[in-house]
């Protein structure tokens, strides 16, 4: 299996919802790191699973949905806790609805709010 990943690094705040977290029930910042990383068998014609510069355009533009704003005030997040876990599925499902390739047969998000903690998600297509 091939595997090709793209990593980016942005700021977004948000507080937690339904438990007593101490600070993190306060707004706050993260410096988020998130690593997409597609899974095929196949490579197309030019010996690439999904050429780079594409996954970094697709991966530029949901950013910037994300960056500096407050995840809970997004659409997306209505309803629930905006931790790691939730937030590595939202980007890896708004990824892959930008996906136009046949030889990507898996997507992996990993997401890192510090140095120590991090939540993957991981969708098979």
């Amino acid at each position: 299996m091939y595997t090709i990943s793209v990593r980016r690094d942005f700021t977004a705040y948000h507080y937690l919802v339904g438990g007593n977290w101490g600070p993190e029930n306060d707004k706050h910042a993260h410096h988020y790191g998130v690593q997409i990383e597609l899974e095929g068998h196949e490579l197309n014609r030019y010996g690439y699973l999904v050429d780079i510069v594409d996954i970094e355009r697709a991966f530029d533009t949901l950013v910037r949905r994300y960056e500096k704003n407050t995840l809970n005030g997004l659409k997306e997040f209505e309803d629930l806790n905006p931790s790691i876990e939730n937030f590595s599925r939202i980007l890896c499902c708004g990824f892959i609805s930008t996906l136009e390739t046949k030889n990507v047969k898996a997507v992996k998000v990993k997401i890192w709010e510090d140095d120590i903690a991090c939540a993957s998600f991981r969708q098979e297509l």
